[in-house]
This record gives C-alpha cells, structure tokens and sequence, in this order.
C-alpha cells in the first residue's frame, strides 16, 4: 500500500467500546524509526492502548515506511505476558543509530502513557474535538501555525508562554496543541503548575491530519490575526 507498512495487535479502540470497555486510555506518537541524527530516518506513527488505572498493555496500532512490524512485534509479545506500560517504558532493546534510538518508539510509548497514569500528562479525547468548550490552544511557532491549524484554536507559542500564559482564561479549560506532542506537553505541564486545568491532545498536529485525512480538512489562517482573540 504506497510502500507503507500497517501493522497491529491487540484490541482496537472501536472494539473495546463495542466490548463495553471504557476504562482505557491512548496516547499517539509520532517518532522516527531510527535515531534522528542519523540520515533517513522515517516517521513511525503509534497508537497505543492501555487500561486505566493498572497501565496493562491492551493493543497498539501502527503505519510507517520502515520499522513498524518491529515495534509491534515487542508490544505483542509484552501483550501476550500481560505486560504494562511500565515494561514498555523499561524494556531494554536493541540499539545502533541507523536502527533505532536509544529510546525506542516503543520506550517512548511506553513513557508516555506513564505520563497519563501518573497524572503529569492528562489527555484531550481528540474523539470531543468538534463539540469540546475547552479553549485550543496551538503552541507552535507562528509560521508553523501559519500553514495549517485545527479550526478554532488560538495561537500561543511555547516560546511566548512564560510572558503571555496571564492571557489565558482560567475558567476555561485548555486544550494544548503542537506538531507531534512534546512543545504541547510543556505547555500542559507548565499551566497545570500556574493553576489552569489543562489537556494535551496527544500526537499534536500530525495525529489532527491524520484524522483530517477520513474526512476533515485543517484550516489555514492568518497567524497573526489568530493569535490575537477574544478568548
């Protein structure tokens, strides 16, 4: 297919609701296949699902050019052995630069959803995205907010934030965004420690195209006139 790989494991998101499953959670990424330094590296994009509040491994869904059936052979066999989370996040595996990073797609993730457990990384349902009341706010810079936003969200760089982070209403929860998810859990973790309550909507802009791809388009504007709102 396009010289993808799609691979997968364990239950889908759609079959845990039909199963009447509702205490999980996910997380999105979006990183490359080997160490980033090295020439070539290839994004790898990972959806991971675990149960809430025990962290167990329930499955994990994946597409890229290269290392893909990789990654999610290790979360099929930590599936298998009941695994959580946290040996995702410990599991020791193999390292060259031209094959993977020292912390693997697979650490990554595991990190991540640890993050979500242990409440330094609370999560938006992007699922809520077109009828949440939760202020969007885009952390990127303005040129990269400039070639494409999620429709309603505001622009305020992570650059900015220490300066500008009083405009933002504390009545109104907040929704961070950027393009794969680190600038954005930054930007949650520092209004969280000045009083705000704040989500991150994990994978960043790369996961909202993704969704745009089966059925919605991302807006462009005017970053300037965008960053400026009556919020």
């Amino acid at each position: 297919m396009l010289g993808l790989t799609v691979a997968s494991t364990g239950a889908s998101e759609k079959g845990l609701r039909r199963a009447g499953v509702t205490s999980f959670e996910k997380v999105y990424l979006h990183p490359g296949h080997h160490a980033g330094y090295y020439p070539g590296a290839r994004p790898i994009h990972l959806k991971l699902l675990f149960s809430v509040p025990d962290g167990r491994i329930l499955g994990a869904q994946a597409i890229g050019l290269e290392g893909v059936e990789k990654r999610i052979d290790v979360i099929a066999t930590a599936i298998q052995f009941r695994g959580t989370v946290h040996d995702l996040a410990e599991a020791e595996l193999c390292y060259a630069p031209q094959f993977g990073a020292a912390k693997d797609p697979v650490n990554l993730a595991g990190m991540l959803a640890e993050n979500v457990l242990n409440g330094d990384m609370p999560v938006a349902d992007w699922l809520e995205i077109d009828r949440t009341e939760a202020l969007l706010v885009d952390v990127r810079e303005p040129d990269e907010f400039a070639g494409g936003r999620i429709p309603n969200a505001i622009n305020l760089p992570l650059s900015q934030m220490r300066d500008r982070y009083a405009e933002l209403p504390t009545h109104r929860e907040i929704w961070t965004c950027c393009g794969v998810g680190q600038r954005a859990y930054f930007a949650t973790r520092f209004l969280m420690q000045h009083g705000y309550r704040s989500r991150n909507l994990s994978g960043g802009y790369t996961t909202y195209q993704a969704f745009s791809a089966v059925g919605r388009t991302p807006q462009r504007c005017d970053a300037r006139q965008a960053s400026r709102t009556n919020w």
